[in-house]
């Protein structure tokens, strides 16, 4: 019997481990997030509307001329939360220059997501702030648009003609390669 016990715990603890490397569902490592598709590889800005926590349409086209970081996330996903202190960093380092993050929570309800939103701290250059960045939500017909997510997070920068020119698969473990991004489409 101790012998199943401890072999449950060691499966248990190698799941956890799993998931903790690739993201809920990924099946990519966090330290090489970015696929290898090109950008002539990658689709035009999908055509979607999204709620927002306050059940209001907002379009992705209405982004048009910003630099968007698309980031598929859900309040259950321990490196999708993981995540958010670089997402909030990025927020306030490019938001002046033409650039904005969207949340897009996903397998998740409007109930939950909202007072995640405005009660969760996070640290942050030595700060405790709360998410800086408009969060809308997501269904599979959204993600489908994205052509379908691997895992979560995912995340999609879009430049300012609309065009998809990186996906990123899994939690973003620094900000170094995607300010790169970021900087070269702004």
């Amino acid at each position: 019997m101790k012998k199943h016990v401890r072999a449950l715990i060691l499966a248990s603890a190698a799941l956890l481990v799993a998931t903790s490397f690739f993201g809920c569902g990924s099946h990519q490592s966090s330290s090489s997030a970015e696929t290898s598709k090109s950008a002539s590889d990658l689709a035009n800005e999908p055509d979607v509307t999204f709620k927002d926590l306050q059940g209001k349409d907002v379009t992705l086209a209405s982004y048009k001329g910003k630099v968007v970081l698309v980031n598929f996330w859900g309040t259950w996903c321990a490196p999708c939360r993981g995540e958010i202190p670089i997402l909030i960093d990025l927020q306030d380092k490019y938001s002046g220059q033409g650039f904005t993050l969207l949340g897009v929570a996903t397998n998740d309800q409007v109930d939950v997501v909202t007072p995640f939103v405005r009660n969760t701290k996070f640290a942050v250059n030595g700060q405790s702030v709360t998410m800086n960045y408009p969060i809308v939500m997501g269904n599979d017909d959204i993600d489908t648009k994205f052509g379908g997510l691997i895992g979560m997070p995912t995340s999609f920068l879009i430049s300012r003609d609309g065009k998809i020119v990186k996906r990123y698969i899994g939690a973003l473990a620094n900000s170094t390669q995607i300010e790169k991004d970021i900087q070269s489409q702004l």
